[in-house]
């Protein structure tokens, strides 16, 4: 009889605990390949909605649909084993109604095998939240820049950098927290106010431009490794793929017009006969 091993994956209860602990490691995540290749070194991977300008070359996120969320959601799903996976519910998806976004919420739920959904907003999607966390839906929060509030924002600007910006913002990590998010993400944030919002609010917070006394961190993927030509700020790249990648093109090509691909190695020859 032969034996199933079955990798444990890192549950929501696991991500909640670890707050003011080891700190929660994220990684965004659009396909397979990388999905495999993240999965034994991260706790939670993001299936973002940051997908539509990273892979589909959209100038935002607010053209993403529902249909290319699930999409990309399975592709994760089918060979992550280990890691927390997360989805983005898409902008238009879940603003409004509680009823609308549990409806949405259940059908990604249902169709990719994921763990939990994120939606963006603090106090304006308390009631959502809870709604939600009441019916048996994890949700992760995402508070400071919001890409979803794009045009209301003027941008992609850094929030908190003026004292009288904190209240609003503190009131709106303490809202999420309270309304029963699992864990919440500080983005764009002042390093000071992502600091204090860490050791105000109970549960976990992840932070992208915020604080490294965050109890976590995510980056986007593609931006880690080198692949955005004008990373924000915030970006560390780990790695240089995108000129690494251009050079292998750039060789390939050569070799092609050179003859020089396909070698002896790479055809298959006729069989011998017996």
């Amino acid at each position: 009889m032969s034996a199933i091993i079955k990798t444990k994956r890192v549950t929501v209860p696991e991500i909640r605990a670890r707050k003011g602990r080891e700190p929660v490691v994220c990684l965004t995540c659009y396909h397979a390949h990388t999905a495999r290749l993240l999965d034994p070194h991260v706790d939670l991977m993001l299936v973002g909605d940051s997908l539509g300008t990273v892979m589909h070359g959209m100038e935002n996120t607010l053209g993403v649909t529902l249909d290319m969320m699930i999409m990309h959601a399975k592709a994760v799903m089918r060979t992550a084993k280990h890691a927390l996976v997360v989805v983005d519910m898409p902008f238009g998806s879940y603003e409004e109604s509680p009823a609308v976004a549990f409806r949405n919420a259940v059908r990604v739920i249902q169709e990719t095998g994921v763990g939990a959904v994120k939606l963006e907003g603090g106090t304006r999607m308390a009631e959502t939240i809870t709604y939600l966390a009441n019916r048996g839906i994890p949700v992760m929060g995402h508070i400071g820049l919001t890409p979803q509030m794009f045009h209301v924002m003027g941008g992609f600007k850094t929030q908190g950098r003026t004292e009288a910006e904190w209240p609003a913002i503190e009131a709106d990590a303490k809202a999420v927290a309270e309304a029963g998010a699992f864990c919440v993400v500080l983005e764009g944030m002042a390093e000071p106010l992502a600091a204090r919002i860490t050791q105000q609010v109970s549960i976990p917070t992840i932070g992208i431009g915020a604080s490294p006394d965050c109890d976590g961190q995510i980056l986007v993927m593609e931006d880690m490794l080198g692949l955005n030509p004008s990373p924000p700020r915030f970006v560390r790249e780990y790695a240089h793929l995108g000129p690494e990648i251009e050079a292998a093109v750039r060789d390939y090509a050569a070799d092609v017009r050179a003859r020089r691909f396909p070698g002896k190695e790479n055809v298959y020859p006729m069989k011998k006969k017996a």
